[in-house]
């Protein structure tokens, strides 16, 4: 299913079910060997907290999620904000964890893509490199798996010739094959060579309600960043009924270069790789009340 839809959109594409490389290992250097076992999906708060204004007492905790989701000491993967409260500003989450279990404490190798106050570029850096909890604000897509070896879905895409960016095209690749059925799916992937639009959202919330798509776009930051990015997707063909973000993209590098994942920039030169695991249970926590569908790519 997935090659099909992804041969209308990219140039080259190839789909197997291989063993899982060994995460812990370059580029990943996860905290777990894999994205395997008991997979599920989270979606935690929404973009109705943080816009039109932010509401920054929405806080989470990594490690209660995994309770939450009936999974303690999983490893989770994703798409977040940071908690205000910890960091004393607003930036891009990118959440890595091994969730704390009876026999083993937390290991945090999530990154923080913010806004460089010197030079107003890019500033990545290690969460753990100054934090020591395991929490994130406002909202969250998350992908847990018990972090195991094991079959995952491969993919391969090289040179996009269609409109979708790679996330986009699975979802709806999906979306399309499986009808109302939902088909949620998560991991990582290495955009491998070329370039990419992603953003970063400012240090501080907007004074000024965020009412419209054009709103929320003047107010992001956007970069060309370029390869390799590694990138963490979660993503549901369609929503049930739960207000969910279909698709969340973040990504990390070695260079200093992260953020939210919008399309890559170099369609010829492009390079996908991807792992990719579909989950078995979907949760939604802590919905919120009043929704929109502002802000939502």
């Amino acid at each position: 299913v997935l090659q099909k839809g992804l041969k209308e959109n990219f140039a080259d594409a190839q789909v197997s079910v291989v063993d899982c490389p060994d995460l812990t290992q370059e580029p990943f250097n996860f905290p777990a060997k894999g994205i395997c076992g008991k997979p599920r999906i989270a979606d935690v708060g929404g973009v109705p907290y943080l816009i039109p204004i932010a509401q920054k007492e929405k806080v989470y905790d990594l490690n209660t999620v995994a309770k939450d989701i009936e999974l303690p000491g999983a490893f989770i993967l994703g798409a977040g904000a940071v908690s205000s409260k910890v960091l004393g500003i607003n930036a891009e989450f990118i959440p890595i964890v091994q969730t704390k279990s009876e026999k083993k404490p937390a290991v945090n190798g999530s990154y923080v893509a913010q806004i460089n106050p010197a030079d107003k570029g890019c500033l990545l850096e290690k969460y753990s490199s100054k934090y020591t909890d395991c929490e994130f604000g406002l909202l969250a897509n998350l992908y847990a798996s018990e972090g195991q070896p094991g079959k995952v879905i491969e993919v391969k895409a090289n040179g996009r010739t269609g409109e979708l960016n790679f996330v986009s095209c699975l979802r709806q690749t999906l979306e399309k094959h499986y009808g109302e059925k939902p088909v949620g799916m998560g991991g990582t992937f290495i955009i491998q060579k070329g370039k990419a639009k992603i953003h970063i959202m400012p240090p501080e919330f907007s004074a000024c309600p965020l009412n419209t798509d054009e709103d929320v776009n003047n107010w992001l930051k956007f970069f060309e960043m370029k390869a390799p990015l590694i990138c963490q997707p979660v993503i549901v063909s369609r929503d049930p009924g739960f207000d969910l973000r279909v698709e969340h993209t973040h990504c990390f590098s070695h260079h200093g270069e992260g953020g939210h994942y919008h399309q890559d920039t170099s369609p010829d030169s492009v390079q996908y790789l991807g792992y990719f695991q579909p989950a078995e249970l979907l949760f939604r926590i802590d919905r919120p009340q009043e929704t929109h569908l502002v802000g939502r790519d």
